[in-house]
């Protein structure tokens, strides 16, 4: 037995325009409405809405809008990747700083942090430069090599670098009109301990190799006539 083709159209076509071949009453009997009343009482059967559909149903839109855009924060689907260290920034290697206040002076590196970022340091009784972190795309990585087997940096990390929150309390009228004086910012003495610290573990390597702390004392720039694609470093 052949397989019933698929009827393809409506069961009632359309003589002209809104007018259909078969009446309301016919089509009623040609839909078969009438047995499935008669199978579920009489009545025509009714499916529940859905809780989605019935929850969307029951919140009315509002009357009134704001005028200002309200701001929505788009969600944030992206896998985080940790960052690849470059092959020629290594523990110990000395890098060149390349922006910020400390611009052309030379650091050593400690160890790469959680956030991809770099923890160097001068030291700071060297060249001034504290424990501080930095991108590697603004350093340049050098030849030059410092041993800080003895150097212990595990407590540092991104928490520690992370600035306290000020809570922001109301000003009073007569306070308002006052002139504040600026409040010189202060590092704390914890901080300043832990560098001290570092500093004395990682002199005393930089001191066994000659010339070495000279040579991170001295800033680097460029001079007329230097072509820094035939530098090496």
């Amino acid at each position: 037995m052949a397989p019933k083709k698929a009827r393809v159209g409506s069961r009632n076509p359309s003589l002209a325009r809104g007018i259909g071949k078969f009446s309301r009453s016919k089509m009623y009997h040609k839909r078969g409405i009438w047995a499935i009343k008669a199978k579920h009482g009489g009545v025509f059967p009714r499916h529940e809405p859905k809780e989605a559909a019935a929850a969307a149903a029951s919140e009315k839109p509002a009357k009134f809008y704001p005028a200002d855009d309200v701001k929505k924060p788009l969600a944030n689907r992206r896998k985080p990747k940790p960052t690849k260290l470059r092959a020629s920034i290594t523990p110990g290697t000395v890098l060149i700083l390349l922006a910020g206040r400390f611009m052309g002076k030379r650091v050593v590196f400690l160890k790469q942090l959680p956030s991809g970022l770099l923890l160097v340091t001068g030291p700071f009784k060297v060249n001034g430069v504290p424990l501080r972190r930095v991108n590697q795309a603004y350093v340049i990585g050098t030849s030059t090599k410092v041993d800080i087997s003895g150097v212990n940096v595990e407590k540092f990390d991104d928490k520690y670098f992370a600035k306290e929150k000020k809570t922001k309390t109301k000003k009073t009228e007569g306070e308002f009109f006052e002139t504040e004086k600026e409040e010189t910012k202060s590092l704390p003495q914890e901080k300043k301990d832990d560098q001290k610290v570092v500093d004395s573990q990682l002199i005393k390597a930089i001191e066994s190799v000659p010339d070495l702390k000279a040579y991170l004392s001295a800033r680097f720039s460029l001079r007329s006539g230097m072509k820094p694609h035939e530098l090496a470093f």
